[in-house]
């Protein structure tokens, strides 16, 4: 049986270096994979788009890793249960809290990207946490059409990256670290300003516990992984709250009532799974948290317009 499929960083240099015919150690920095302040390189995307060409094929899974990528050129992208087409420029954001594939499209595509761990901000002294923040976090749709001018601006942030972790700078991975966290940000203002909110409101903080407490039950990574919270009362018990201010207040902050959102978070997950993985369609249901195959197969025809089977077979 396959479980759901993380590519690891030695994966991701391994089959570089085997595409590119050279050795692994001419494309990994001088600290190397491991080390006490995590990993960090930046490539061109060149020479990535080469690669794709001569095999016609990119994978389509998890990262052990965070990659931010600037695309100038035709691209699609297939993120978790969505697909994104980009007929210019777009700034990525890949985390490894959800599986995606890039596609390139257009033959004199350019562009560079970064790819980094979690530890590699651990000497970040700001407290940030990753997946906290909007670009990263599960749910969302981190791919922003860019215009020539902004994608100037993120190019010259990557070729500085570029050009310090080539340095003999002491303390260069410090650098690297702000020109990292200057790229989620421009991301960020990317973003709707609603997202970016500060939630000062008791109401808002309701709203961020729930989001936060249903993503703590992704990614499903084994079938012997049971999803424990699926109804609205689930979430209302465990955040101390009335099911019905629940739901009021998620409909005022997000449009949706709790049920929606629980079951499109269900639908993106069943769709990951299904796409990603070999597993059973019964074991799939388990692990979404329903007793009976029969009664996943109907939810799922309801919202999908098609089976599961059948989804599967059409990806």
């Amino acid at each position: 049986m396959k479980d759901v499929n993380y590519r690891t960083l030695e994966e991701f240099y391994a089959q570089a270096a085997e595409w590119r015919r050279t050795d692994i150690n001419s494309l990994l920095p001088s600290s190397g994979i491991h080390k006490e302040t995590g990993h960090f390189n930046v490539f061109d995307l060149a020479e990535t788009v080469q690669d794709w060409k001569e095999r016609a094929f990119m994978p389509y899974n998890r990262r052990r890793y965070y990659k931010i990528s600037l695309v100038r050129g035709r691209n699609t992208t297939e993120y978790a249960d969505k697909v994104i087409h980009i007929e210019a420029n777009a700034l990525l954001f890949g985390t490894p809290q959800v599986p995606y594939r890039w596609i390139p499209e257009d033959p004199e595509l350019t562009g560079m990207y970064c790819v980094f761990t979690a530890e590699f901000f651990i000497r970040n002294q700001s407290g940030m946490v990753l997946d906290d923040l909007p670009v990263f976090k599960p749910g969302g749709c981190p791919v922003f059409p860019v215009s020539d001018g902004e994608a100037d601006e993120i190019e010259v942030i990557l070729k500085k990256m570029q050009k310090e972790i080539a340095s003999d700078y002491v303390y260069k991975y410090d650098l690297i670290r702000n020109y990292v966290l200057e790229l989620i940000h421009y991301g960020q203002k990317l973003q709707p300003a609603a997202t970016l909110c500060p939630m000062h409101s008791a109401a808002m903080r309701v709203t961020s516990l729930f989001v936060e407490l249903m993503e703590r039950q992704f990614p499903i990574e084994s079938p012997r992984q049971k999803m424990k919270l699926r109804t609205a009362n689930d979430y209302a018990e465990r955040l101390a709250v009335h099911v019905n201010h629940l739901n009021k207040v998620l409909k005022e902050n997000t449009g949706k009532t709790t049920t929606q959102l629980i079951r499109d978070r269900v639908m993106q997950e069943a769709k990951v799974l299904l796409k990603e993985t070999d597993w059973d369609v019964s074991e799939i249901a388990y692990s979404l948290g329903f007793e009976e195959v029969a009664h996943f197969s109907n939810f799922f025809k309801k919202y999908a317009s098609v089976t599961p089977l059948g989804f599967r077979s059409s990806v």
